[in-house]
């Protein structure tokens, strides 16, 4: 540890005490997640449904895209309703007119204001009242039992291909037939049911729901709690602390910064001849390209769906196609070719970090480990179709086609055969890292191995943490499937990634004499606590209304603000690195993968920070869990910040792997500003909007109709939707380009076309 002691105690510190409260609170979401009840029954003693009924209607409705068709307690697509809301809103409106005939003649909607309010009190009673007894028996009151079958005979006419409500397939982007079996779609009905029992009934001995009072739904007083209230401004109060705390820490740290080292006249990583296992990459840069190219066609042929549900211009594609599975691929596809570019970045840097040499098979584990890539990728995704078209068995889905979790869709052989290709890579990596982390120094001198220490960690933290995704089952409680899903999406993504990368980038930096050693390591471990600080217990925070009790709420509220810390001087950052281009001549190689690394720092600040804390707060989620607004964080900060990560490291593997190809100037400034470019418009002009007008109507009128089909088709909102369109094809002007550079680079042609005399092993 030598003079980094104190950063290292501080990592080391921070990491047990926060997943100290990770598991602590984790284990609180298992003991108190909502209930499945073992029985429905109404009052008259009549079984309505069973819990195994409602599990059935779970893996139901993971066959049909989950989460990728609509939402359930907000997580998951924005164009069909969230069921949840929906269901809830439905069976209320239900009630209220059965209750009205019965008592004055009439239906809700023609009473008196008081005679309406007496039964909104009778409705808040009932519903909100938690009627599970002590052998785990709901019973219902035979009105709230018709309510029940009068929502699921419209969900199950939804769900088939009735042409009463063909209409609503098509703006909800549902294909017809959505889920052939009779028997499947009244499972399906009762699983909805239970997820909006949870959402309307208390906690017992509490004054809240399940869910913390979500959905916003005035019909029963589901409105926001106290704890949200308070843990929402203590989150801000969080976030100017920290703020306030790291920039009186940076100005202090800054008085110490030793000047930067004399830039070397030569590129130190051309300096060692190129090994087989880095001449092997080249494929693994079409792979990135190649999906990259696919996910924003595919992105914007699903965009499309929003505006004409079933057809693409007029052609009906969605019984082959549908908007669930294009989806899933658009998705799927962009963690896929990010993931690669990250491991490719990392089998570069092992030779390097090993002397310049390759461990004994490295080149051959490289292979394997691209063609096991390919496998998992193309067998995911036909997975997904079969499942998705319901081509396999029922009993199949979960396992080879479709989880039903959005960023974790593939089935679980593909997942469990995705992380045997991550602990594959961790393998290679260890390989040519721990040589080097223990090798002895020959000159005598102790070397400072701090930095390849943490790289390290990093590397072994990617490749152990994708397994947190395997515990939870295809029956296991969403509360707890949540719980471990977030551990995937935002602790191994968000978290170890950022380190990885962070990390990545200083050892590149230093080892190429552009800044000292002890710089990039005590930047490095400082950026590692500052990330994992707020990273880890700040999970939570995608968990407030998941079931979950009021500590997740607080835990998640008050360190997830903690993540936007760190975020506020990456506008420094990107200057920093900006600079780095002037420091030799030889730095005019990497200008435009240092490009994406400021673009990277920019995006990271605006997209993870700024729009990432718009929706953090437990009041602002409240009301826009769901929304447009939700899509303008998840683009933003996921292409804006690891895509360009990892097209950065495509970019800088591609320039040592092919050292004599010269980017195209043309070329790469569509590239890279068509993507910028694309991006801002598609976040300014169509989903930010959108989701400023669907947050008005959910604070006004409730979720359910900022989501309904009657809002989501106003006139303006297609326009904006139709709006979208132009960034969209910027972007992917932008996408076509980097991958064409690409391309270009790895065919061995040069910015003019030629061929590239050095396409062979070179000596660099």
């Amino acid at each position: 540890m030598g003079p980094y002691k104190k950063h290292w105690y501080t990592l080391i510190g921070l990491c047990i005490v926060m997943f100290s409260l990770l598991g602590y609170f984790g284990a609180d979401i298992y003991r108190s997640a909502p209930p499945i009840p073992a029985q429905v029954a109404s009052s008259s003693g009549k079984a309505l449904f069973t819990e195994k009924d409602i599990l059935d209607g779970q893996t139901a409705w993971q066959s049909v895209g989950g989460m990728q068709l609509g939402s359930i307690w907000g997580h998951g697509a924005y164009q069909a309703p969230d069921w949840t809301a929906d269901w809830l809103h439905r069976e209320l409106s239900a009630w209220l007119d059965l209750a009205a005939q019965e008592r004055h003649g009439k239906p809700y909607a023609e009473l008196d204001d008081s005679r309406q309010g007496a039964l909104r009190a009778e409705l808040r009673a009932e519903y909100r009242g938690n009627r599970v007894d002590g052998e785990n028996r709901l019973v219902v009151s035979e009105r709230r039992a018709e309510a029940i079958a009068q929502v699921a005979a419209y969900y199950d006419q939804l769900f088939s291909d009735a042409p009463a409500l063909k209409k609503s397939r098509e703006n909800f982007a549902m294909k017809e037939n959505t889920l052939p079996s009779a028997e499947r779609r009244q499972h399906l009905t009762q699983f909805f049911f239970w997820t909006a029992w949870a959402a309307a009934t208390e906690r017992p001995n509490s004054k809240v729901t399940y869910t913390n009072n979500w959905p916003h739904e005035p019909l029963i007083g589901n409105v926001p709690s106290s704890e949200n209230v308070v843990w929402s401004i203590a989150s801000v109060v969080v976030l100017l602390a920290g703020v306030g705390f790291l920039v009186w820490g940076w100005s202090f740290l800054r008085r110490h910064d030793e000047p930067q080292p004399a830039a070397p006249a030569r590129d130190p990583l051309t300096t060692f001849a190129l090994t087989p296992s880095q001449r092997a990459l080249g494929k693994y840069l079409f792979l990135v390209v190649a999906l990259f190219v696919f996910q924003v066609f595919i992105g914007g042929f699903t965009a499309h769906y929003t505006l004409e549900g079933q057809q693409f211009y007029g052609i009906d594609v969605s019984q082959w196609f549908p908007y669930s599975l294009t989806r899933t691929w658009h998705i799927q596809s962009a963690l896929f070719w990010i993931a690669t570019g990250f491991l490719a970045v990392g089998l570069f840097l092992a030779p390097v970090i090993n002397g310049g040499k390759d461990p004994k098979f490295q080149k051959l584990g490289v292979d394997v480990l691209f063609w096991a890539l390919v496998f998992v990728c193309v067998g995911s995704f036909v997975g997904n179709w079969l499942a998705i078209a319901h081509r396999m068995p029922a009993e199949w889905n979960f396992w080879l086609g479709h989880q039903g979790y959005e960023y974790v869709d593939l089935g679980r052989i593909w997942q469990i055969l995705k992380w045997v290709g991550i602990l594959l890579w961790l393998v290679l990596m260890l390989r040519g890292v721990l040589p080097a982390l223990f090798a002895r120094s020959t000159s005598g001198k102790k070397e400072d191995k701090n930095l390849l220490a943490l790289l390290t960690a990093s590397v072994g933290a990617i490749g152990l943490f994708y397994g947190a995704g395997l515990f939870y089952g295809e029956r296991t409680s969403l509360s707890v499937m949540e719980y471990w899903r977030w551990w995937v999406v935002h602790l191994w993504v968000e978290g170890f990634f950022e380190v990885f990368a962070t990390t990545a980038l200083a050892f590149v930096f230093s080892s190429m004499g552009l800044v000292s050693r002890s710089m990039a390591t005590s930047a490095s471990l400082a950026s590692a606590s500052l990330f994992l600080l707020g990273g880890i217990p700040g999970t939570f925070h995608h968990l407030y209304f998941a079931g979950t009790t009021t500590p997740v709420m607080a835990v998640g509220a008050a360190f997830s603000a903690l993540e936007v810390v760190p975020l506020i001087v990456l506008g420094h950052e990107a200057w920093e690195n900006s600079r780095l281009k002037t420091r030799a001549p030889w730095m005019a190689n990497l200008k435009w993968p240092l490009a994406c690394f400021v673009a990277v720092a920019f995006w990271n600040m605006l997209g993870a920070g700024v729009f990432g804390f718009m929706i953090n707060p437990p009041i602002s989620l409240y009301y826009i869990q769901g929304l447009n607004t939700t899509p303008v964080h998840a683009h933003s900060a996921l292409f804006g910040v690891y895509g360009f990560l990892a097209l950065g490291f495509t970019l800088l593997v591609l320039r040592y792997v092919r050292p004599q190809f010269v980017f195209s100037e043309g070329l790469m400034k569509t590239a890279f500003w068509g993507l910028n470019a694309g991006l801002v418009l598609m976040i300014a002009t169509s989903l930010l909007p959108i989701g400023f007008i669907q947050f008005h109507a959910s604070v006004t009128e409730g979720l359910w109709y900022a989501r309904s089909e009657a809002f989501m088709q106003q006139p303006i909102l297609v326009t904006l939707r139709w709006v979208r369109t132009f960034g969209d094809v910027v972007f992917i002007v932008g996408a076509v380009a980097m991958a064409w550079q690409v391309v270009l680079g790895l065919a061995g042609r040069s910015a003019a076309g030629h061929a590239d005399p050095l396409l062979q092993p070179a000596v660099r």
